[in-house]
């Protein structure tokens, strides 16, 4: 995908990762990197999509845990053993420690889908949400965009065969 459609694919791919679907992230970001630095994308732009595309799905998810997330839970949240108490104590507890876990819960896999809907279920402010993920977001796209892009500039691909990789494999 990224090949055929370039930056629309880092954005649509990040946003839907992020809102909760299984794309790997991580490795997504790092390829990104590694075809910035073989001049296929230009770094600049593939970051600022990257960070685009994460804060549309946080956003996005955000909204979601706003509009439908405290209804749904007391709904079904006993299925799931939370509790009316239980989920007082998440949301005192995400009162005091929410910020900081949306932005350092980004690089936890897992945590970072959590945090943005538990955002919207508590009701934090807007722009205290935006500057916490927006951060988070900024930092993890830079970092693993960046891995990609001095690991991929120093390997050279240019010998290598899907045979080579499908011996790996097997």
């Amino acid at each position: 995908m990224l090949s055929q459609y370039g930056y629309i694919a880092i954005f649509v791919l990040l946003a839907l990762g992020i809102i909760g679907l299984p794309v790997p992230d991580e490795l997504l970001m790092t390829f990104v990197g590694y075809l910035s630095s073989s001049g296929f994308l230009l770094l600049p732009i593939a970051i600022a999509v990257s960070f685009l595309g994460t804060m549309s799905g946080m956003l996005f998810s955000y909204a979601l845990g706003r509009k439908f997330g405290k209804p749904l839970l007391h709904k079904y949240g006993k299925w799931i053993k939370l509790t009316p108490k239980r989920l007082d104590k998440a949301e005192s507890w995400f009162s005091r420690y929410g910020a900081w876990a949306i932005c350092f819960g980004y690089f936890i896999p897992g945590i970072r889908h959590v945090t943005c809907y538990l955002a919207g279920v508590s009701a934090m402010r807007l722009r205290r949400y935006v500057l916490f993920a927006g951060a988070g977001a900024l930092f993890w796209c830079v970092l693993f965009t960046s891995i990609g892009y001095h690991v991929g500039g120093s390997i050279d691909f240019s010998n290598f065969h899907l045979s080579q990789l499908r011996s790996l494999l097997v």
